[in-house]
């Protein structure tokens, strides 16, 4: 086993707008688009001072030296009906929160930093708990972060070990991960039909979550289970324990239970840009599948943030992803564009987006895992609007991206039959909100929530590489160059 963010600000609200608390993302994207068709975004007053500041949301050293002392504790109780003050309020926070996000991009700093002080004001006067409150705060933390943090910016800390956590329950809070990891699975499965020999190699292991199930599958398959090859990659244990090992190790009991012959390889890397194929021990025998749920993104930084100027880590890892020569690719990736250059434009697209992401989660989700899950998105707006260079990792694409990015780089798409459709819908039956939906498209699947896409999920298969890729690409010993 291998370790490896001024005038009347009454004119804001001058067109009444009501809103629905369940039907958040709709709200949002009413008002977004108003301010597009605007040609200009209303100044604000740097002068709120009848409000009091509300400082929970804004957790980081560098608040205490910014905000003022809190007077008052925010709301968390739901509340039974929307008040007036609540609607206007709530109205008040989307506009401050574009213009704040249009300060920044013009590098005002100092008038941005004015209005998240104001925000965080406005806050007292709206239920943090659900709706508008609880989005705006955590984008007020986000753009708090980027223009007060020492060093222009920065995430929220954590370790390895609590994100795993975070995600745990983010993945039992709502469908999305088990979505990702039942369309994975029924590809696979799919894809290993008529092979003794099968080696499964998984960018992200965390706690082997997505496996039990297709163990269970092979076990059940037709004609005997083929031999099972796993390995999993993950972050190397912060306190020495090989968990890597431990996660394999519970897996081998669950295969033995269910006479799957199996065996388990774990690669310890912080970064996945870190794994060599030679790392994977991969078998010219073996059937492979590379499966990577929500981890490609990670690689998008682009060649001019390297004062080397060398490719964007995605280029070599489908190079190498290439070169074993995999039966199928399955990936997951967020529905989404929040790796645009312009600023303003990535902070209006991931506001829509986490606000549908959260209307989802208060329709279905419980305590605690809801409450967890919260944080697990927290982080991922944190990451989206305060970093920037090498530190902003969630860089999400649409699916449009996927495919001319794969292709390039010598991927055909698989097509995701009706049995991958028929697994998602039946997932969405264990969940009491009515609001998801699993659409096909182009033979990859989306799962959203009302009108609007949230993850895709699609597989691929790797062209030999003597295939041409693409007049203006070329593969040089299993790399895109």
């Amino acid at each position: 086993m291998l370790n490896s963010p001024s005038q009347h600000l009454s004119l804001l609200a001058s067109d009444a707008v009501l809103y629905n608390p369940s039907d958040l993302s709709t709200w949002v994207d009413s008002l977004l688009s108003e301010l597009n068709q605007s040609q200009s975004l209303p100044s604000l007053p740097s002068d709120l001072s009848d409000l009091v500041s509300n400082p929970t949301a804004l957790d980081g050293s560098w608040m205490d030296q910014q905000l003022p002392p809190p007077t008052a504790a925010i709301h968390n109780q739901q509340p039974s009906q929307l008040t007036v003050v609540e609607e206007d309020s709530g109205i008040r926070l989307v506009h401050m929160l574009m213009t704040c996000a249009e300060y920044v991009q013009r590098g005002e700093l100092s008038l941005a930093g004015s209005l998240i002080q104001d925000m965080q004001s406005l806050l007292t006067r709206v239920n943090t708990g659900c709706g508008i409150g609880k989005v705006a705060g955590c984008f007020i933390d986000a753009l708090g972060r980027r223009v007060f943090a020492a060093g222009g910016g920065g995430g929220i800390p954590g370790s390895a070990y609590e994100t795993e956590i975070l995600y745990h329950h983010f993945y039992e809070a709502c469908p999305y991960l088990k979505f990702a990891h039942f369309t994975a699975n029924q590809a696979i499965l799919e894809a290993f039909d008529g092979h003794d020999c099968v080696h499964v190699v998984d960018f992200n292991l965390m706690h082997g979550l997505q496996w039990p199930a297709l163990i269970q599958a092979l076990a059940l398959r037709p004609g005997g289970p083929p031999t099972l090859r796993l390995t999993g990659i993950g972050p190397p244990s912060p306190d020495g324990r090989d968990s890597l090992r431990e996660i394999g190790l519970r897996l081998a009991e669950l295969a033995r239970s269910v006479n799957v012959r199996f065996a388990f390889r774990g690669v310890a890397a912080s970064r996945l840009e870190d794994v060599k194929p030679w790392m994977l021990q991969v078998n010219p025998k073996e059937a492979v599948a590379v499966n990577s749920i929500m981890q490609l993104h990670k690689l998008l930084a682009g060649p001019g943030l390297d004062p080397a100027h060398r490719p964007a880590p995605i280029e070599a890892v489908l190079g190498w992803i290439r070169s074993l020569n995999p039966k199928i690719v399955t990936v997951v990736e967020h529905e989404a564009d929040h790796n645009q250059p312009g600023f303003l434009d990535r902070f209006t697209e991931s506001l829509y987006y986490y606000s549908t992401m959260f209307d989802s989660l208060d329709a279905c989700a419980l305590q605690p895992e809801k409450a967890l899950a919260e944080v697990y998105i927290q982080r991922e707006i944190c990451n989206v609007v305060s970093c920037e260079g090498s530190a902003r990792l969630e860089r999400h694409e649409p699916l449009a991206r996927w495919r001319e990015r794969l292709g390039r780089a010598g991927f055909r798409p698989l097509h995701l039959g009706s049995n991958a459709f028929k697994q998602a819908s039946m997932l969405l039956t264990l969940f009491s909100a009515e609001g998801y939906c699993v659409e096909e498209n182009e033979g990859c699947l989306t799962l959203g929530w009302h009108s609007r896409p949230l993850i895709a999920a699609s597989a691929w298969h790797a062209l030999p590489e003597t295939a041409a890729v693409s007049p203006d690409v070329a593969v040089v010993g299993g790399a895109v160059m």
